[in-house]
């Protein structure tokens, strides 16, 4: 039975974790998969409930963490080179920036046969200054150098790795969309939306904007803001918005939410009717996708939106900006609405149409849902996977 060590930067809320359990959870028996995962920030949440659920138990790496450090860094690579030794993994397979560099170096090192890596996104732009991305391209590319192949989770993602930064030849690429369990999404959704509605004493008239994801500056939530106050004075429907997540950001944003007049309530205040509540994280995400009638995403850059996918499988409608993989999973006009990066004006405008046309937002909620389930289901992205590695295998043997 061939041996996977799957290194991951850190089980913290977002697309690599669900990536990451899935595969090691359905991939065998064939492969017997060890995952292997740095450690959060204090600023983050922990995702440990979402393998817990699978039944896996992770080999946490002592600091390996998502910021450069080289003494941390220097302590997690040799912990890295330890565990390919014990575990004498056919394959490494990789999966973020930080995993993905010290995880392919230790394999190359250890003379693995096969390495491969995940491009979940990638850092080069919007992160950081431009001295600091360019330094990340020319690492990326020396990495790829020691990897048989490389994921990416799009085809716009592989299309700007390969011919916008040229990190890699076109045949080293492989596109296997994200994969996700997204029956809870589609299962009992009048309960569920009753339950959010209930919870939140939202009216049956009111329309619900949702907006999740964590509190950090590359999420653009200020735009958002800036948008739910125009759009708040000219519609007629009752509208009622929730900021569901955590981070960095948060009180700024609070903050931001009062000086542009729009009521706000907290976390840790009794649920009451504003027009803004912060939520922070909320685990059965599957409520709040339920309960609401729109989902926005305003993000400077992504990989692929996670959020989104989620969205659509629940039938909702979606607003969203037109950056990284986000074109991959919402067809503009079709199965959501698609606006420039930083576009205030046109996110406005689209949202101000959604929420005032229900015909509007149940049909592009209606053909979304079917897209989603036939592009993003778990059980495709374990076989296209399998695949791959039997073919990077056979290459090998050959």
């Amino acid at each position: 039975m061939p041996r996977i060590l799957r290194i991951i930067n850190r089980l913290n809320l977002g697309g690599p974790t669900w990536n990451a359990a899935l595969l090691t959870k359905h991939l065998a028996p064939e492969y017997e998969t060890v995952l292997v995962s740095g450690q959060i920030s204090e600023d983050e949440t922990s995702s440990e409930h979402i393998v817990a659920s699978m039944n896996l138990t992770p080999v946490y790496v002592n600091g390996m963490y998502r910021e450069v450090n080289l003494l941390n860094d220097a302590h997690a690579f040799l912990q890295l080179q330890r565990l390919i030794r014990q575990f004498r993994p056919h394959i490494v397979h990789t999966h973020a920036a930080k995993a993905g560099a010290l995880g392919r170096v230790a394999a190359w090192w250890a003379k693995v046969p096969v390495v491969v890596h995940t491009f979940h996104g990638h850092v080069f732009h919007s992160y950081f200054s431009k001295t600091q991305s360019r330094l990340f391209v020319q690492l990326e590319r020396l990495l790829a150098s020691y990897s048989h192949a490389i994921i990416t989770v799009s085809p716009l993602l592989k299309k700007e790795l390969v011919e916008q930064y040229r990190i890699c030849r076109h045949d080293k690429v492989e596109v296997i969309p994200v994969g996700l369990d997204l029956e809870k999404f589609r299962n009992n959704q009048q309960q569920l939306r009753q339950n959010f509605r209930k919870r939140y004493g939202i009216g049956e008239q009111e329309v619900v904007v949702s907006f999740v994801g964590r509190l950090v500056a590359i999420k653009n939530h200020s735009m958002f803001l800036k948008a739910i106050r125009e759009v708040s004075t000219r519609c007629n429907a009752p509208l009622r918005v929730f900021v569901v997540g955590d981070g960095e950001e948060r009180k700024a944003l609070e903050s931001l939410a009062r000086s542009l007049g729009l009521q706000v309530a907290l976390p840790a205040q009794a649920p009451k009717q504003t027009t803004v509540t912060f939520t922070s994280w909320i685990k059965e995400v599957e409520q709040v996708y339920a309960g609401s009638d729109v989902v926005a995403l305003t993000s400077l850059n992504e990989g692929t939106p996670l959020t989104l996918i989620e969205a659509q499988a629940a039938g909702k409608a979606v607003v969203a900006t037109k950056v990284g993989g986000v074109a991959d999973v919402v067809e503009d006009g079709k199965t959501g609405l698609l606006v420039g990066r930083q576009d205030l004006h046109g996110l406005v405008q689209a949202l101000f149409k959604v929420i005032q046309n229900q015909g509007l937002r149940e049909a592009l909620g209606a053909r979304a849902s079917q897209e989603a389930f036939q592009r993003h289901d778990y059980r495709n992205m374990v076989a296209q996977t399998a695949t791959l590695y039997r073919r990077l295998l056979q290459r090998m043997s050959d």
